[in-house]
């Protein structure tokens, strides 16, 4: 493992890269949660399910993030 200083800055890079995703994701996860309240009414569920919308996407954002972290450092680490 002799990583290069700009292999190591571009891997914390992409390591802080997923950790904002997974915060945002956490973040539309709560949001879900706080819009699952005792109003049924469909105004009401509509935004909840919008926000279950959003939460997916963010997900999706997270695990892209991830994604990008894990090839890099397989790149590094095993150089491929």
């Amino acid at each position: 493992m002799g990583e290069t200083k700009t292999e190591i800055a571009e891997l914390d890079r992409l390591r802080q890269a997923y950790k904002d995703a997974v915060e945002q994701w956490i973040t539309a996860i709560r949001t879900e949660e706080n819009l699952a309240t005792s109003d049924h009414t469909v105004p009401a569920v509509d935004v909840w399910e919008h926000a279950g919308f959003a939460e997916e996407e963010a997900r999706d954002r997270a695990m892209e993030a991830r994604d990008a972290y894990e090839d890099a450092l397989r790149q590094v680490d095993f150089d491929f």
